[in-house]
């Protein structure tokens, strides 16, 4: 693999560290949330309609219809027992599934608004997926299980043990990736889902928050608490492509020749095969990993970023100011929790080659 260099994406626009009021950029539009809206776990968009959801820590699950810079609350559900950490669709867009702290998968039908218990863990579930090979829904535990259900049956169809309980996991085609504490990586073929393709611990040095897969399924991107990326190429073949990249730090007030480093809490790829994280340090950034640019920092925000999204067409980038509890509960300050939609430029996201 290439060395890492924090000089591989050293170029691109930049932004000033001044916290803004609230929003990245001026053209932001924000969605009506509730007043009382709790921390903001998941941000997801339906992959066939203008349809956001999100999760929150109040045992919310919340759906809003978007019409350009229009939203409308569409439905909220409040099922759940705890706090609600994750969230997907089904590939038509009619169902969305969550996961939570009290350890159940619930099935929630938009046009019946009937939500139904699917699955169960013996502990709090931190990831959900969709799989659309095979029809089921992929739940990852800290009970340090991956289950897969069927969702016409209570019990599991496949319940696979881990060496670790989940921090992050994603599902694209047959590749499955499960990231685990103690930096454990394990990727899985859906043609055989019950024993992992590969299993490694990962390049960054630092506990993982979150995994992406590519979307052309050639691999995937994790993000660490250290404020690092790496990108993963699952074929051995494509090994020497592997790398690794500093982000999401700032200048100490306290020593100009230090940095304070801020957890990458989300990796969310567009349409184009560019992408997005998101971090504690309350900017999003846009970045392409094929020609190691970044190609756009925003705005520092006034709070953590928690979550991120972009809708199917890549026009819209949803993401979550959200307390994300990386500095604790003494660090708690009861502000209000806001998802904003930025108007995504094609400039913005367009790959730009090295010179």
């Amino acid at each position: 693999p290439r060395p890492t260099s924090e000089a591989m994406y050293g170029r691109g626009n930049g932004a000033a560290h001044d916290r803004g009021n609230c929003a990245a950029h001026e053209k932001d539009v924000p969605v009506k949330t509730p007043g009382d809206l709790d921390g903001i776990s998941s941000v997801r968009w339906s992959p066939t309609h203008s349809i956001l959801v999100a999760t929150s820590w109040d045992r919310r699950v919340l759906a809003w219809d978007v019409n350009g810079n229009q939203t409308r609350e569409r439905a909220m559900h409040n099922k759940h027992q705890a706090p609600v950490l994750c969230s997907t669709f089904s590939t038509d867009g009619s169902r969305v599934f969550s996961g939570s702290c009290d350890t159940f998968a619930k099935m929630w039908d938009l046009q019946s608004q009937n939500v139904t218990d699917i699955g169960k863990h013996n502990k709090p579930i931190r990831s959900i997926k969709f799989c659309p090979s095979h029809n089921l829904v992929c739940t990852g535990s800290w009970d340090r299980t991956v289950k897969y259900w069927d969702c016409r049956q209570q019990k599991p169809s496949l319940s696979v043990d881990l060496k670790e309980r989940v921090y992050g996991m994603d599902c694209l085609g047959n590749l499955l990736v499960v990231a685990m504490a103690g930096r454990n990586v394990s990727v899985y073929d859906l043609k055989n889902p019950g024993k992992p393709w590969k299993s490694d611990i990962s390049s960054l040095k630092n506990q993982i928050r979150c995994v992406t897969c590519f979307p052309d399924k050639s691999g995937y991107a994790a993000g660490s608490v250290g404020g690092r990326v790496a990108i993963t190429y699952v074929m051995p073949r494509d090994a020497k492509k592997n790398f690794m990249f500093k982000c999401h730090r700032l200048k100490s007030q306290n020593d100009p020749n230090r940095a304070d480093v801020y957890a990458v809490n989300a990796i969310e790829f567009h349409p184009r095969g560019t992408f997005a994280t998101a971090g504690s340090d309350g900017q999003f950034v846009y970045w392409d990993k094929e020609n190691r640019q970044r190609l756009k920092k925003f705005k520092q925000c006034a709070d953590t970023i928690s979550c991120c999204s972009f809708n199917r067409q890549g026009s819209i980038f949803a993401y979550a100011i959200s307390y994300d509890w990386s500095k604790g509960m003494n660090n708690y300050v009861n502000k209000s929790n806001k998802i904003f939609l930025h108007p995504v430029d094609p400039k913005e996201v367009e790959p730009q080659p090295r010179r």
